[in-house]
C-alpha cells in the first residue's frame, strides 16, 4: 500500500481553519476548501512506494515526512495507467475502464458553494459529444460538459454541516416566501400555489433565473433584510445573501430543503437534484467527473436552457443517511451507485485487527485518533492507496473511512 500526498484546493468558499485543524497544522489565513485523494487529472494524489517497512507519519498535503526506504513520488494517475489491472483489479477495469472511478475529498465549506445539479450518465454523454462536435474548448468558461461521465456524490459530516438538498413542496416554499412580505415575491408565491408540483417548481425557477438582474437584485436585498429580521428558519437565507448579495440563487434556495447534518450523518446527491453545501467539514466521495450545471450563488456561467433540461422538478425528502453496521465493525453508507462505496471504521485499543483485503482498489482516510494500516501509522488527514488484492489490516485506535468500488 502507498502513502498519499494530496493537494488542497484554495477555492474562495473554503474555510480557513477546518482542514488545518484536522491535520494539526497552522492555518495560512487563506481558504482551504478541498483536499483531493485519488486519480483525478486535475490534481492527482502523489504516492511513494515503500520498498521496506516504515512507520513515519503520513503526509496529507505533500510535505515529505517519511523516513523509510521509498521510491520516487509518482502521480496516482501514472501508476494506474502503467498497470491498470494490477492496481485496480480485473473486475474494476472491465466494469469502469482503466481508471479509478471515484474521487475522495475532505471538504471544508466556510461559505456557500454554488447552487448546482449534475447530469445522469446519458445526459453527460450526449452533452459532452455535442460540445465536442461544436468544438467548444474544454477550458472555455461557457463549456458545460467537461467529460462524458455522471457525478453522483455523497457527503458525510465530520462536524455539524449545513446544506440545501432537493426541492421542498411548493406550498412550503410559498409559505417561506410569503411571510417575508416582499411584494416582488408575490408572483412566485402565486405560481407555486396555482399549478401541479412539477409545473410550479419549473415555472418559478425559470422565472427567477430569467428575471431582470437589477430587479432581482432589489428583490434579493429586500428578502434578505426580512429574513434577517425574522431569524429562525429564515436565518440561513440571510447568511447566503450576505455572501452573495443580489444573487438570484438566494431566492432559488428558498425552493429547496434546508438540512443540518450531525457528525456521522450523510447526504446522497443523485442526478438532477439541486443542492448546495453551506457550512461545515465533511468527507465527500463522488464519481470521477467535473460535470456541474449551476443555478446561482456563483459568478460562473449559468446555462439556463441546459439546466432546465437536467433538473428533476419534484419535491423530495433529503434522505439523511446513517451508516449500517456490520459484524466486522464496518459502517456502510448505502447508495444506489457502483462507482463508489464509502464506509467507516471506529477502531478501539485492544481490539483484533480488521482485515480489509479486497479485490478492488481502496483509499483509506484517517479522520481521528492514531490507527495503523498495515505497518503504517496514520494521523488525522492521512490517507493510503491500497491496490486491488493487496493484504491490509487496520488496528489501533481511531476513525478510518474506506473508499472503494462495487464490483
Amino acid at each position: 500500500m502507498d502513502r498519499l500526498s494530496n493537494t488542497v484546493r484554495p477555492y474562495a468558499w473554503g474555510s480557513t481553519t477546518a482542514i488545518p485543524e484536522l491535520l494539526g497544522i497552522a492555518p495560512t489565513g487563506e481558504p482551504q476548501a478541498e483536499m483531493w485523494m485519488g486519480a483525478h487529472p486535475g490534481a492527482p494524489s502523489l504516492l511513494t512506494r515503500i520498498t521496506s517497512p516504515g512507520t513515519a507519519p503520513n503526509s496529507a498535503t505533500g510535505e515529505d515526512s517519511a523516513t523509510g526506504e521509498e521510491g520516487p513520488r509518482q502521480p496516482l494517475t501514472d501508476v494506474i495507467a502503467a498497470a491498470p489491472e494490477r492496481e485496480l483489479g480485473r473486475a474494476t477495469v472491465e466494469k469502469f475502464g482503466p481508471r479509478l472511478p471515484f474521487l475522495l475529498k475532505l471538504l471544508a465549506a466556510g461559505a456557500p458553494l454554488s447552487l448546482q445539479v449534475h447530469p445522469d450518465l446519458a445526459q453527460a454523454k450526449r452533452g459532452y459529444e455535442d460540445e465536442e462536435r461544436r468544438s467548444v474548448p474544454i477550458d472555455a468558461p461557457h463549456r458545460t460538459y467537461k467529460d462524458a461521465n455522471h457525478k453522483p456524490e455523497l457527503i458525510c459530516a465530520l462536524t455539524p454541516f449545513a446544506g440545501l438538498c432537493g426541492f421542498r413542496r411548493p406550498t412550503e416554499a410559498a409559505e417561506a416566501m410569503a411571510v417575508l412580505g416582499v411584494d416582488s415575491l408575490k408572483p412566485y408565491v402565486d405560481l407555486l400555489g396555482a399549478h401541479p408540483e412539477e409545473a410550479a417548481l419549473r415555472e418559478v425557477l425559470t422565472a427567477i433565473l430569467d428575471a431582470d438582474p437589477a430587479e432581482m437584485a432589489e428583490t434579493v436585498n429586500l428578502a434578505a433584510a426580512a429574513a434577517e429580521r425574522l431569524g429562525g428558519a429564515h436565518a440561513p437565507y440571510a447568511r447566503i445573501a450576505h455572501h452573495f448579495p443580489g444573487d438570484p440563487g438566494v431566492i432559488a434556495a428558498m425552493l429547496l430543503n434546508y438540512v443540518e447534518l450531525q457528525p456521522g450523518e450523510a447526504l446522497f446527491l443523485g442526478a438532477g437534484v439541486p443542492h448546495a453545501y453551506l457550512d461545515g467539514l465533511g468527507v465527500e466521495i463522488m464519481a470521477n467527473s467535473d460535470n456541474v450545471l449551476r443555478c446561482g450563488l456563483t459568478p460562473k456561467h449559468i446555462d439556463v436552457p441546459e439546466l432546465l433540461r437536467i433538473v428533476r422538478f419534484e419535491a423530495t425528502d433529503p434522505g439523511v443517511l446513517r451508516p449500517e453496521a456490520s459484524p466486522t465493525g464496518e459502517e456502510l453508507y448505502e447508495t444506489p451507485v457502483d462507482e463508489f462505496r464509502l464506509s467507516r471504521f471506529d477502531l478501539s485499543t485492544g481490539a483484533a485487527p480488521v482485515d480489509l483485503t479486497r479485490d478492488a482498489p481502496q483509499i483509506l482516510l484517517c479522520t481521528g485518533g492514531a490507527p495503523k494500516a498495515g505497518d503504517l501509522d496514520l494521523a488525522p488527514g492521512a490517507s493510503v492507496f491500497v491496490p486491488s488484492g493487496e493484504k491490509v489490516e487496520v488496528s489501533g485506535t481511531g476513525t478510518l473511512f474506506r473508499a472503494t468500488v462495487v464490483v
